[in-house]
């Protein structure tokens, strides 16, 4: 009996070239090793939807899309701090500005057609304002002016009474020179006015003028 020959068989079963008897592993093993595998995949899939579940409704979700939560976000508008704090200075600075009857103008006329001044005068009186002095415009100014007109007041006057007088002449330029009293100012006609704006449009700028509206931005999300 050969060295080869397995013991038992009684060397009715020789082993002869390279050719051997090999062992197979047990087909139950084989199943049972892909069943777990399967298994530690489906709970790690659960488990994961879970978490985006959770995530979804709890308003979580930093990486929502623009279809998502943060789009939704995005669409909501609340006043800020930093919005209510410019509109109370806003509103502070309203209650500053001077009233028209508070207001002297002097009207000067720099064009070529006379008694300008005097009608723009009388319509501006009868808006309110006082009137100072009316006439030809100095030689500084006088046919000089292109567009609409110069309204020209103290530097206090430049954040007060001008932009109430700039409610009646829409496009003119304003300026400031070395005057102290805050409430006199010059309206200089120029050779682009044709008249003063309408007394209802003037009115609704002068409310929207002594009544700021309060912005609003977006809440952060």
């Amino acid at each position: 009996m050969s060295m080869l020959t397995p013991p038992g068989m009684g060397g009715q079963y020789r082993i002869t070239g390279d050719k051997y008897p090999r062992m197979r592993r047990p087909k139950g093993r084989r199943r049972l090793v892909f069943l777990v595998v399967a298994s530690v995949t489906a709970l790690g899939l659960i488990g994961w939807g879970t978490l985006q579940l959770i995530d979804v409704f709890t308003g979580g979700g930093d990486k929502a899309t623009a279809a998502g939560p943060k789009a939704d976000c995005a669409s909501k508008v609340t006043p800020s701090a930093s919005a209510s704090t410019a509109a109370a200075a806003a509103a502070a600075a309203a209650t500053a500005l001077p009233k028209p009857g508070q207001i002297t103008v002097n009207v000067l006329n720099a064009t070529p057609r006379s008694g300008l001044a005097r009608e723009t005068a009388d319509e501006l009186e009868k808006r309110g304002f006082k009137i100072g002095d009316v006439g030809n415009a100095t030689d500084a100014y006088d046919k000089k002016v292109d567009g609409t007109g110069i309204l020209l007041g103290s530097k206090t006057a430049y954040a007060a009474a001008l932009p109430v007088l700039n409610t009646q002449l829409s496009g003119a330029e304003l300026k400031t020179d070395g005057r102290k009293q805050a409430t006199e100012v010059d309206l200089i006609i120029g050779t682009a006015f044709k008249s003063l704006t309408k007394k209802e449009d003037a009115d609704k700028a002068l409310a929207v003028l002594a009544k700021p509206q309060p912005t609003s931005t977006p809440a952060p999300c």
